[in-house]
C-alpha cells in the first residue's frame, strides 16, 4: 500500500495539520525540535497503533489535551483505505480505538488491513553496538509483527520468569522451593522452546542474504536454552542469587563482518561498518516482511544521514528506491543526492 496523506489532531506537538506524501520518496527537512520525528512517528503509529519513543502512551497526546487522533489515507490497486487511531487519556488511564473506513476494529483486525513499516532511527545503532537486550528486543519486535503465537508465548515467558524469580526470592525451605519451581520450570521450558526455535529461524533467514555494498555479514545465535539438564546444573547458583540464571532472556546475537578475517562488528568494526551492519539488518527486515506478510513495507528514516559520508548517503537512497520512503533530515544538500522522484516537506 502507498501512504497518500496523514492528518494529525493533538498528536505530539501538532494541534491540527495534514501532510501529503510522494509514492516514492518524501524528504522532511527542517531544524531540530520542529516536529520532524513526531511526523515520522505518526506514520508508524498509523501503521501499528504504537509509537516508538514514549515511555507512556499519554506522551503521544499534545500537552493539555486529552485525546489524540491520527488519520491516514492509503491506496492499493486503485482502492483507497481510510484508517483512524485514537488515544485518549481519562482518569489517568489511556485507551486506544481503531477504525478502518470508519468501522471500529480490534487491534488485531486493524493490523490485518494495514501495511507494514520499517523504521531506521539513530538510536538503532545500539542494536549493533549495545548490550544483548537491545538485539533481543529488536528480534522480538520483528518476529512478533508476523507471528502472533510468538508474541503470546514471549508474553507468557516473561510473566513466568517474574513469577519464578519471586519463588526463588521468598522460599528458603528446599523441599517447598522444589515443589513451587516444578510447575514454572515445565511451563517456562515449553514457552522457551518456541522462542528459541523462532529466533533461530530468523537468524537462518538473515544469513541467507549476507551481502550489502560488497560487504558480507553473518549473525551467530548465542543461545541460552532453558532445559531440565541446565536447571540442575544452575540450581545451587540460582538459590544463592535468587534469580533465574538461564533461558532466552539471556540470548545474544553476534554480528560479524566477513573480510580477510571474520570480526565481530560490535567490538572491532569501524563506525561506518557498524552503520552498514545496521542497514543490512534493516534491508533484510524489509525483505522478511515482504515475504511473510505479502506486503511491501514503507521505509521510515529518521535523521540517519547526519553521520554518513556522501557515498553511504547515496548508497542508502539508491537501495530504497523500490519502496515508498519517508526520510527526515536537517541537511538541505541531501536533496541533491537522491535521483528518485520525490517531494519535500519543510517544517
Amino acid at each position: 500500500m502507498i501512504l497518500k496523506k496523514i492528518s494529525l489532531t493533538d498528536f505530539r506537538n501538532f494541534s491540527h495539520i495534514s501532510f501529503s506524501f510522494h509514492s516514492s520518496l518524501t524528504i522532511i527537512i527542517g531544524e531540530n525540535a520542529r516536529g520532524k520525528t513526531n511526523l515520522l512517528e505518526s506514520v508508524l503509529f498509523s501503521v501499528y497503533g504504537t509509537g516508538y519513543r514514549e515511555s507512556k502512551e499519554e506522551e503521544l497526546i499534545r500537552w493539555e489535551t486529552a485525546r489524540s487522533l491520527v488519520e491516514s489515507y492509503w491506496e492499493e490497486k486503485a482502492h483507497e483505505y481510510f484508517f483512524q487511531v485514537t488515544v485518549e487519556l481519562k482518569s489517568g488511564k489511556t485507551s486506544k480505538k481503531f477504525y478502518v473506513d470508519k468501522t471500529t476494529k480490534s487491534h488485531v483486525l486493524y493490523l490485518n488491513f494495514q501495511s507494514a513499516a520499517v523504521l531506521f532511527a539513530p538510536e538503532h545503532i545500539d542494536i549493533v553496538t549495545g548490550s544483548p537486550d537491545k538485539r533481543r528486543v529488536y528480534f522480538d519486535k520483528i518476529i512478533s509483527a508476523y507471528d502472533g503465537e510468538y508474541k503470546k508465548r514471549l508474553h507468557n515467558f516473561e510473566h513466568a520468569i517474574r513469577r519464578r524469580n519471586k519463588v526463588l526470592e521468598y522460599h528458603f525451605d528446599l523441599t517447598k522451593l522444589e515443589e513451587e519451581l516444578a510447575f514454572w520450570n515445565e511451563y517456562i521450558e515449553e514457552q522457551s522452546r518456541y522462542i528459541t526455535k523462532k529466533r533461530g529461524e530468523y537468524v537462518e533467514y538473515l544469513n541467507k542474504f549476507p551481502a550489502v555494498d560488497h560487504k558480507q555479514f553473518r549473525i551467530i545465535y548465542v543461545k541460552n536454552e532453558f532445559t531440565r539438564e541446565r536447571l540442575k546444573e544452575y540450581f545451587d547458583d540460582e538459590r544463592k542469587w535468587r534469580r533465574t540464571l538461564i533461558g532466552p532472556q539471556k540470548d545474544d546475537f553476534g554480528i560479524y563482518l566477513k573480510e580477510k578475517v571474520e570480526e565481530n562488528v560490535q567490538h572491532f568494526g569501524s563506525r561506518s561498518e557498524q552503520r552498514l551492519a545496521l542497514f543490512w539488518l534493516k534491508l533484510n527486515e524489509i525483505r522478511f516482511f515482504e515475504e511473510k506478510l505479502k506486503k511491501k513495507p514503507i521505509l521510515l528514516l529518521d535523521d540517519i544521514f547526519s553521520e554518513l559520508d556522501v557515498h553511504n548517503k547515496k548508497l542508502i537512497l539508491s537501495l530504497i528506491g523500490e519502496y515508498q520512503t519517508i526520510a527526515t533530515t536537517t541537511e538541505s544538500e541531501l536533496l541533491e543526492y537522491s535521483s528518485e522522484n520525490k517531494s519535500v516537506i519543510k517544517i
